[in-house]
This record gives structure tokens, C-alpha cells and sequence, in this order.
């Protein structure tokens, strides 16, 4: 891209920045907002955006332009920071089975296993992580920065119900004076509750994981007073959202037995056949006036 577009964003600069974010989120879908810019910052492409604000609204924009245009499914980028309230209602017993039945899971981990949650320090992460979760069978708490006396408790209180013979927390949060502090507070919090042994487990954003993918960073703010030895911060979602996702479900999958998962997927299928079969006799006998 030549010198002069990154500062003046011509309609031919703007359709090029557009091609790459339908390329972006095609390859690997969903993802949030700032997933894209930071994927949008690399200066190899051909129209990459600056790594300022004003460089995230941009691609906001396009983001939002490229949905209402059609050209990306709106579901390619996940928000999971604005959620409505919903009421279930259903059409009768048959209906209630078939809506439910696709809801079925295995019980992946059994009583022997440890309880294994995600923890993220924003919804915005939690929405990019949040299926691979659901697959995994495993809790997912955005904290929201740093995590509220009430949230840890109660979710302390949950595990103890449950007594399984230890907890596993998997962390992702920034890189910067206030992230690498959130995740100690949650575990603190967490230790005053817990009668169980507890493993955390910060999996991103590392120090290390900056060099070895190549993180964008940001400076630091200068008003900034603690952990004065990070010079340079950064987000989590500057690491690629499908590299993010494998690592997590790496980190949960180490803890289930080998072959565990497809186990369990065709028992789910299974199942699914059986309240299928269950749904169609209870419609049967609802025609026939038996029910």
C-alpha cells in the first residue's frame, strides 16, 4: 500500500481494506471487532489501518458496512457484551423434545475428573471462545476486568456443590499493568471459597507468547503506576482468534481421557435418535386423542 493511503483512505483503499477483512473472517469465523483490526494492523498487507483508535473505528465501520451489505454473515463477528433475555415457550409436549433434544449432552466429566472452567477477562473474548466451550462441556465467566467479590463466591459455591476431586481454571486476560493483576485476584478470590484443590492457570497472554507469535503491542499508559517493569502491553485479541481458541482447547482437553470426546459425541447421537423417536410417538397419540 503505498505511504500516502495510510493516512488518506481513498474509495480504492477502502475496497481493498474490505477485501482483506471478508478474507479474514472467512478463514476463520467468529470473531470479534478487535480480532480483526489487530489482524488489520499487520503492515504486509496491502491497505493495513494504524494501531490507534481511530484505526479500530475504522474497521468497526467497514465491519458494520460489509454486514448490512451482506457481503460477511452478521453471525461471522461475535459481541457477546450485549445479550437480550429470553422466555421459552413451546407448542405441546412433541414440540418441547424436539427443540430440547439437540441441547443433549454426555456427561463428559464424570465424577473421578476435575472441574474444569474458562475464565476471560472480557465478554469479547468469551464470545470468540464461548463454542468451543459448548463443545467442550466446560463453564465460561467473563470476569470484566477485574471479577466482583459475588461472581468468585458464587462460582466457588458451585464447584464445592459439585465436589469433584479438584478445580482447573484456564485464564486468558491481557498483557499489561492491569491484566496480569486480574487473574491473581480471581484466583485469590476464588482459593477463600474453594474446599478443593485449585490449579489456575494463566494460557494467554503470556510474556512469552508476545515474541513467539509476533503480537502487536501497544505502549503503556503513562499515567500507569503499577508493574512498572511491562513496557509494552498487550491485548488479548491481538492473538489470532483461531490461535487463541486452540489453545484453550488444548489446555481443557488435557485434562479428559484419550478419546473421551468422540466417545461421547456418539453417545450424544444416540440419544438425540431416542427423544427424536419419543417426540414423533407423543405427536402420534396427541392426533389420535390418546394424550
Amino acid at each position: 500500500m503505498p505511504s500516502s493511503l495510510r493516512h488518506r483512505w481513498t474509495a480504492a483503499a477502502l475496497a481493498v481494506l474490505d477485501g482483506q477483512i471478508v478474507d479474514v473472517l472467512a478463514a476463520d469465523h467468529p470473531q470479534s471487532v478487535r480480532h480483526v483490526f489487530y489482524r488489520m494492523t499487520d503492515p504486509r498487507l496491502a491497505a493495513p489501518v494504524e494501531k490507534t483508535e481511530n484505526g479500530y473505528q475504522r474497521v468497526q465501520r467497514r465491519c458494520l458496512a460489509l454486514r448490512r451489505s451482506g457481503s460477511i454473515p452478521y453471525g461471522w463477528i461475535a459481541d457477546a457484551t450485549r445479550r437480550g433475555f429470553h422466555v421459552s415457550t413451546f407448542n405441546g409436549q412433541a414440540d418441547f423434545i424436539r427443540r430440547m433434544q439437540g441441547l443433549y449432552r454426555q456427561n463428559l466429566w464424570t465424577d473421578d475428573l476435575p472441574r474444569v472452567e474458562v475464565w476471560c477477562e472480557s465478554r469479547s473474548i468469551a464470545g470468540v471462545l464461548q463454542d468451543d466451550c459448548q463443545a467442550l462441556a466446560v463453564s465460561l465467566f467473563p470476569s470484566g476486568g477485574f471479577a466482583s467479590a459475588t461472581l468468585c463466591y458464587e462460582a466457588a459455591e458451585d464447584i464445592n456443590w459439585r465436589r469433584p476431586p479438584r478445580a482447573v481454571v484456564i485464564y486468558v486476560g491481557d498483557y499489561d499493568p492491569a491484566g496480569v493483576l486480574i487473574d491473581r485476584s480471581i484466583e485469590m478470590e476464588l482459593r477463600q471459597h474453594l474446599e478443593v484443590e485449585l490449579d489456575f492457570r494463566r494460557v494467554a497472554i503470556n510474556e512469552g507468547q508476545i515474541a513467539e507469535y509476533d503480537l502487536p503491542t501497544k505502549p503503556r499508559k503513562g499515567t500507569e503506576r503499577r508493574r512498572l517493569d511491562i513496557a509494552a502491553t498487550v491485548e488479548a485479541e491481538a492473538m489470532p482468534a483461531n490461535v487463541l481458541r486452540g489453545i484453550v482447547r488444548d489446555a481443557v482437553e488435557g485434562y479428559l481421557p484419550a478419546g473421551a470426546l468422540d466417545v461421547a459425541r456418539e453417545a450424544e447421537e444416540s440419544e438425540r435418535e431416542g427423544l427424536q423417536f419419543l417426540a414423533d410417538a407423543i405427536e402420534q397419540a396427541e392426533e389420535e386423542g390418546i394424550l
